[in-house]
């Protein structure tokens, strides 16, 4: 008989305690590349939120809170650039395209942005993907209006439906803009990225909505514009809130930059957007590796458990040791035996771990998608967590080895001596 089948011999005898024992490994191992999997595919989602963009074009500020209001759509620009500044400097020959936003509204929580036909032309995300639509199309009138997909989910709002704008951003006392609703002419596809929870309108749509605005506070009733004197007014934006940039050479993204940040008429900045991601990430991703090594704690603590529970069972296993020994086990079939009873634990724990974890993941994917707009690709074990998985095993296997040195300096009078 081959030492790895009375090894399982030896587990079916005690399948109770060897369950609960690939069970509590298994739960460490799926904890363990869960944590894995969440980090890598957040850091994924996170820094291609935008993609194929070359610079962000704002206010003065720093470059992490131009990014976090410009990509991210969270707090508020310290100022606007004026639209006849915009026309300048988008004027530039190293320019190829330009994508202008602004920001300030919102409809129950969710932002609105106001921007160009451009945005469905030239933006791009995750491995440069444009933007797609699930039902209808680009707003093309006025009051037309493109509804991320958490948006349309979570509203239950479909084509055809009116909606109300509200001036301002979450808080009691929002001013609604109800004698201009718009209409939703598309749902866009879920992208995994901030535009899933934001309204698009057109640039003029934001100014109509604004018309009749003074100082920022809204009209009375008798100098109220309705949405059709709206139609029939000039409506050319007065400034944006920021602007993405593709220039026609990335060459030319260092002289662009610093163009920006020194042009005079107005204070402005310039940020590459791969890099402020980066050093956004390096702000939050402080809790991944406390996730990180929390899940390595409790596979150690697992698999010091998984130890313990060999050395406990040793003593109950003496006699078994020995009749093993009389019928012509040597001492290094002993120590074959342990060892491969932790590597059967290693494995079927890991495998068992495994398993679990892609049907969690199978089981909560549209759940992130929908909630978080995070993506976790189900796809095979990556190289790493092939890795992590040997070195699981093989930890486990040389654990294996503390009980196995005690067996195997067992004499073969241990077990069939009876201790008063």
């Amino acid at each position: 008989m081959s030492i790895v089948h009375l090894a399982w011999k030896s587990l079916k005898n005690r399948r109770t305690t060897a369950l609960l024992t690939i069970i509590s490994i298994a739960v460490s191992v799926t904890l363990l590349l869960g944590v894995e999997r969440l980090r890598v595919q957040a850091r994924a989602s996170f820094t291609s939120t935008v993609s194929g963009t070359d610079l962000v074009v704002g206010a003065r500020s720093s470059s992490l809170n131009l990014l976090l209001y410009s990509v991210f759509h969270l707090g508020n620009a310290t100022n606007n650039i004026t639209w006849q500044t915009y026309q300048e400097l988008s004027d530039d020959d190293a320019v190829a395209w330009t994508i202008p936003v602004s920001l300030g509204d919102s409809h129950r929580g969710y932002r609105v942005v106001g921007t160009s036909v451009d945005m469905f032309e030239y933006f791009q995300y995750g491995d440069e993907q444009a933007l797609s639509f699930a039902s209808g199309g680009r707003f093309s009138d006025l009051f037309d209006v493109v509804l991320g997909s958490e948006v349309a989910a979570s509203l239950g709002y479909q084509l055809g439906r009116q909606v109300v704008l509200s001036h301002g951003l979450d808080g009691a006392g929002l001013q609604q803009h109800d004698n201009k609703p718009f209409t939703v002419a598309g749902i866009l596809e879920p992208t995994g990225t901030p535009l899933d929870r934001a309204l698009l309108i057109s640039l003029e749509g934001i100014e109509a909505l604004h018309v009749d605005w003074i100082n920022g506070a809204p009209p009375n009733a008798l100098l109220s514009v309705s949405a059709e004197k709206a139609r029939g007014m000039s409506l050319q934006p007065v400034s944006v809130t920021a602007y993405f940039v593709g220039l026609k050479s990335r060459i030319a993204a260092f002289r662009y930059q610093r163009a920006v940040n020194e042009y005079r008429p107005e204070a402005l900045t310039a940020i590459l957007p791969g890099v402020a991601l980066g050093e956004l990430w390096q702000l939050v991703g402080s809790a991944e590796n406390a996730l990180l090594a929390i899940s390595v704690m409790v596979l150690v603590a697992c698999l010091v458990g998984m130890l313990t529970t060999i050395l406990t069972s040793l003593n109950e296993r003496r006699r078994e040791m020995s009749i093993l020994r009389s019928v012509g086990a040597r001492p290094w079939h002993i120590f074959a035996l342990m060892i491969t009873e932790s590597m059967i634990y290693g494995v079927a724990g890991t495998l068992l771990g495994f398993a679990t974890l892609y049907a969690l993941l199978f089981a909560i994917q549209p759940v992130l998608q929908t909630s978080l707009g995070l993506h976790i690709a189900v796809t095979l074990p990556g190289t790493f967590e092939l890795v992590l998985a040997l070195a699981i095993v093989g930890s486990a296997t040389l654990l294996g080895a503390v009980p196995a040195w005690r067996a195997y300096r067992n004499s073969l009078s241990d077990g069939l001596t009876v201790r008063l």
